[in-house]
């Protein structure tokens, strides 16, 4: 009987003891959210390698980050190092000057810094030819633009109007060659017109 006890004993406590692991097993933490922050974002936002240290570039002003970046596309900026997570898992490190732009594209300063980031060197003398980042349009002088467009419209419609005149005529078929003098003043006048709008 004692046997009997004490193998019930044993059998209890083999199966007592999966319940009583999965209840003190604890998963691990899940990921704090404090060391990457999605921030306020607008377009024309630069986050610049700037004294050792990522900055925001907003309308030509900065701002120091206190937390890790990552932007709406998944790239991840630590902005400590300067380290670039890209969202294909390709890692890269800004330079002094190089900057992530808000769509995760990486802008190099130099060319050195471009061909360390592709794995490859540039001599100490190379320089980049002439970019400039189209911004927004400016909104300034909007209706104006967009009357001179709408002029522009209206001379070239003109233009094709009278030059298909010029087509009919020379295509009649006579044996005199038409006139087509005055068409062709109508054309230059035109011409001229279609220079001066801008």
């Amino acid at each position: 009987m004692n046997q009997l006890t004490s193998l019930l004993l044993l059998s209890a406590a083999l199966l007592a003891a999966p319940a009583v692991q999965a209840q003190s097993t604890s998963k691990p933490a899940p990921k704090s959210s404090t060391t990457e922050a999605r921030i306020d974002l607008q377009n024309g936002d630069q986050f610049v390698m700037q004294n050792g240290a990522v900055v925001r570039r907003r309308d030509g002003q900065t701002t120091g980050l206190n937390q890790n970046v990552r932007l709406p596309n998944g790239t991840k900026i630590n902005v400590k190092s300067g380290i670039v997570e890209l969202s294909n898992g390709k890692i890269t490190t800004l330079k002094e000057g190089d900057y992530v732009k808000a769509d995760g594209g990486i802008i190099f300063a130099t060319p050195q810094s471009a061909a360390e980031a592709r794995g490859t060197s540039a001599p100490a003398d190379a320089k980049f030819g002439e970019y400039v980042e189209r911004g927004a349009a400016p909104t300034g002088n909007l209706d104006a633009r967009l009357a001179d467009m709408n002029r522009r419209v209206d001379l070239m419609a003109q233009k094709i109007q009278l030059l298909n005149q010029k087509i009919s005529l020379l295509s009649q078929g006579n044996s005199k060659a038409p006139d087509t003098s005055q068409l062709d003043g109508q054309i230059r006048s035109l011409d001229e017109q279609l220079r001066a709008v801008k």
